[in-house]
């Protein structure tokens, strides 16, 4: 299970530093046109040779790549944040506050989210600016996620709650505000941290699912799902298997974290 964990672990790790070292690797950048050369297959000069517009394949897999490593886990972190303000809330409170926050979820959960993110995602202005698109796009997924951890969170808060060493707590007149920093917390972190890993290869597809849509991550920056529209000419891809290469890489992301986040339930 180690061997498994670490192999997951430095394949991420792997991926991580080559996306950040992007302009070492790649330094035409992702948006640099070689018009002479379009559609050009690898080479050395183009590792995965070069799109319609002549820009560099490989560049553009690294900054996607980056893009997803990077925002799909602050994503992540607001998601938890939300559910955990609002589990532990629902959860420590109990009574009235609980169902109220029951129902709230309850309401958030029946809507179709990725149909719900769609429609949001496509009010948005069109003249927004791509840096800051991507920037929206994440926040959207975490804004929008929430409701499945904060369900999970009161849980465990509720169970939490009525343990033997918080009522004994209460028992020796410990104020609320110390049950929740020094009892509850403490307890609580293994199932955000849980959640927190699953969230991050869920908002990974999610991105994805959007930008094959069109509604993902704006040209000129590219982004994993983005990339995976130009497979949509399949008669190509038996001369071209190097246009596989975001298909491979989501894969090996989401298939990493997946196992990390494997283990660490299995621990807690």
């Amino acid at each position: 299970m180690k061997l498994v964990s670490a192999i997951a672990i430095g394949v991420l790790a792997i991926i991580f530093v080559c996306s950040l070292g992007g302009s070492v690797f790649a330094p035409a950048g992702h948006a640099k046109q070689f018009r002479e050369n379009p559609n050009s297959p690898p080479s050395s000069r183009f590792l995965l040779g070069t799109d319609e517009l002549g820009r560099d394949r490989f560049a553009r897999l690294l900054f996607a790549t980056r893009v997803s490593l990077l925002l799909a886990p602050a994503a992540a972190a607001l998601s938890t944040l939300l559910a955990a303000l609002v589990g532990t809330v629902a959860g420590f409170l109990g009574g009235l506050w609980e169902k109220l926050s029951m129902v709230a979820i309850d309401v958030f959960l029946s809507l179709p989210w990725l149909f719900l993110l769609i429609t949001v995602r496509a009010m948005l202005p069109l003249n927004l600016s791509p840096s800051l698109s991507v920037v929206i796009t994440f926040a959207l997924l975490g804004l929008l996620g929430w409701a499945a951890t904060a369900r999970v969170v009161c849980a465990g808060v509720r169970s939490i709650r009525s343990s033997t060493f918080m009522l004994n707590a209460r028992a020796f007149g410990c104020s609320p505000q110390r049950l929740v920093a020094i009892q509850l917390i403490p307890n609580i972190r293994p199932v955000l941290q849980a959640q927190f890993l699953v969230s991050i290869p869920t908002f990974i597809l999610a991105e994805a699912n959007l930008s094959m849509l069109g509604l993902g991550v704006p040209e000129p920056l590219p982004s994993l799902g983005g990339l995976i529209v130009e497979l949509e000419n399949f008669s190509t891809l038996s001369s071209q298997l190097w246009r596989l290469a975001p298909v491979a890489v989501l894969a090996l992301c989401v298939g990493a974290l997946q196992i990390v986040k494997g283990i660490n339930e299995a621990q807690i």
